[in-house]
């Protein structure tokens, strides 16, 4: 009887230290893997750190995927800024080429388009609501010239935070008086920035052409959904 007591003592101080639904994530959710045979290709062209920083992406987005969102912003956003900056033109010979973050992390660089699109794609696997991220083409004071970051938003009435290859360091949008804000999209919309949050939404992602080709290389590596 004395042992049927502790029994329940000891699972009940199990459930209150380790609470149900965080065992219920890592039971029902999705483990991320890689198809091994894109792995292979990647790394007979691009080189055997291909291989090294795909499996770094995977054991990243599993190993973190329970931790609050601010702590996931950081995580990704130092992961990916460790990366080198190249223009499309020299890395990928093209004038404006859109990386899957599988293409980026192989080849080990790009601009700023497949910094932003890598931290976007790499949140949402980790569990949190596209409704919250935005990829957003700015236009860089400091630079004179485009420039694509990525935005979250803790809220839809709140100054969302910034994620840049540039500013490395993640500050609220108020202080990022070197960028402004031309117009924001992901899946579920496209917006007209006239001010420093998501704006005047005019339409979807699908009539743009660069994300639909976008969504059809990421179905080609396997990563559907």
């Amino acid at each position: 009887m004395a042992s049927r007591k502790a029994l329940s003592i000891v699972i009940i101080i199990f459930f209150f230290i380790f609470p149900l639904h965080t065992y219920k994530d890592a039971y029902t959710r999705s483990i991320f893997t890689i198809n091994q045979s894109l792995v292979k290709r990647y790394e007979k062209q691009y080189g055997p750190g291909a291989s090294e920083r795909l499996t770094q992406w995977i054991e990243l987005i599993n190993n973190n995927y329970n931790e609050d969102d601010l702590k996931k912003l950081k995580i990704v956003n130092d992961f990916f800024n460790k990366l080198k900056f190249i223009d499309d033109i020299i890395h990928w010979k093209q004038e404006d080429y859109w990386a899957t973050p599988a293409e980026f992390l192989s080849s080990g660089a790009g601009d700023c388009e497949d910094f932003a699109i890598s931290k976007f794609y790499t949140l949402i696997k980790m569990g949190i609501s596209e409704e919250k991220l935005t990829l957003t083409y700015t236009k860089s004071i400091t630079l004179n010239q485009a420039h694509m970051v990525l935005t979250y938003y803790p809220s839809a009435s709140a100054q969302p935070l910034i994620l840049d290859n540039i500013d490395k360091q993640i500050k609220p949008s108020i202080q990022r008086k070197d960028l402004l804000p031309v117009y924001s999209l992901n899946g579920t919309g496209l917006w007209i920035a006239k001010q420093r949050g998501k704006g005047k939404l005019v339409g979807d992602g699908s009539n743009l052409k660069k994300w639909n080709e976008l969504i059809s290389k990421l179905e080609k590596e396997g990563f559907t959904d």
